[in-house]
């Protein structure tokens, strides 16, 4: 996962749903992308252990104001937030548990 090197921030507002209390896990995905069906899995799982965690879930195609705003060029794509709704970190492709985790740690 990489590390942001401008400010972006999210709020609700432009998510649909409220950040998490601690945390928000942002997905990008697409309708016909096998690995966002993984990263659903691994990202609902990492939200389910951790207490204040939100995992959403956004489709790109019917989100392109967005998509292109935060230069989304694949799925999935993850943003992880902070409280505030700054992402803190990035990762394109299918993450791996331990690496969700890891990015949580720097969120909070």
């Amino acid at each position: 996962m990489d590390v942001r090197t401008r400010e972006e921030r999210l709020d609700a507002a432009q998510l649909g749903v409220e950040l998490g209390e601690r945390a928000t896990l942002v997905q990008f995905s697409s309708a016909f992308c096998q690995p966002c069906r993984a990263t659903r899995r691994t990202l609902a799982e990492v939200a389910g252990m951790v207490e204040g965690v939100a995992h959403v879930e956004i489709d790109a195609e019917a989100h392109l104001t967005l998509v292109r705003a935060l230069g989304i060029s694949r799925t999935p794509t993850v943003l992880v937030l902070d409280a505030s709704g700054l992402v803190v970190r990035r990762a394109v492709g299918q993450p791996r548990t331990a690496d969700v985790v890891a990015a949580l740690g720097q969120a909070m």
